[in-house]
Parts: C-alpha cells; sequence; structure tokens
C-alpha cells in the first residue's frame, strides 16, 4: 500500500509538530518578504503582544509577535489574537485575491480573542496595496508575487497553465 500525503495526512504531521520551528521559518520569511512594507506601520497597539496564525487545514499554528524591528517567533502561550482560516484562503488573502471582509464575513476568516485589535491589524494590512509591498521585497521576490497573484487570480481553463513560470 502506497502512503498517501494528502491534506489529511499533511495535518497529522504538522499538528504533531511544536510549532515554534515553524515560528521560526514564518517570522524569517515576513521579515524578508513583508516588513520592507509593514515597518512603516504603528505597530505600537500590538508591540510585545502575542499574535497567532492558525492554518486549520494544514493542523499549523504560528505564534509571533511584532516589534518595530519585525517579525518574532514566539514559542507559543496565550495569544491576544487568534486568525484562523485554510490555506488556500490565507494565500489568497496575501496575494490580494480575496477581500479579508468578505472572507470575515463569510466566516473563512475568523479572528478570535480581541476582536477589535484584530480588526485594526487586518485593516492596517488591508490598507497597504500589493504593488507598494512588492516593490519593497528583495531578491526580485515582488515580480514573483506579482506573476502568482496574475496566474492564481486566472479561471482554471483560461489558458491558465498549471505553473506561473
Amino acid at each position: 500500500m502506497t502512503p498517501s500525503f494528502g491534506p489529511r495526512a499533511v495535518a497529522k504531521i504538522f499538528g504533531a509538530l511544536p510549532s515554534y520551528p515553524a515560528s521560526l521559518t514564518f517570522a524569517a520569511a515576513a521579515n524578508l518578504i513583508a516588513w520592507p512594507a509593514l515597518s512603516n506601520q504603528d505597530w505600537g497597539a500590538v508591540a510585545g503582544s502575542v499574535l497567532s496564525v492558525q492554518v486549520e487545514d494544514l493542523g499549523l499554528r504560528l505564534y509571533f509577535s511584532l516589534s518595530r524591528q519585525g517579525f518574532r517567533a514566539e514559542p507559543g502561550g496565550r495569544p491576544v489574537v487568534t486568525f484562523r482560516a485554510s490555506a488556500g484562503d490565507l494565500a489568497r488573502l496575501a496575494l490580494r485575491l480575496d477581500d479579508p471582509d468578505t472572507l470575515f464575513f463569510d466566516r473563512r476568516l475568523r479572528i478570535e480573542g480581541d476582536t477589535d485589535l484584530g480588526l485594526r491589524i487586518k485593516n492596517m494590512l488591508d490598507a497597504i496595496e500589493i504593488e507598494t509591498a512588492a516593490a519593497a521585497m528583495p531578491l526580485g521576490l515582488g515580480a514573483l508575487v506579482l506573476k502568482l497573484r496574475r496566474w492564481a487570480g486566472r479561471p482554471r481553463g483560461a489558458g491558465r497553465s498549471d505553473w506561473p513560470c
């Protein structure tokens, strides 16, 4: 029998792993890719607070905080705000293919804990245009993100190949 590595198997693996290594990876990637565009926002309201992103279909839990220096991985704890969504919905949010308010009201994006603070964070992130964020990304990552966004935004079968590159 061939082992299955579908979504359930991935969720089982991620769910069994400690969250800190994934949080370290997330913080490093976010500092490289997103922080250049986010650093001019006023993060004072969340400075030092533990935040969490939970990727439900993968069983992945990320814990981090923000400061003037950027994202910092946290070992866990009790987050002030938790954002929950599927991997696909989070990817579509990051690529600005779906509106966060639509996902929020459709209950595909859930904000738990201090929801006022969570909505404030969501609005701060939403205020940054993807083109502005992409322009601030190093190593040609911005061009790759915009290309991926164009590819992912096209309907299947409408001249869309399997991979954007």
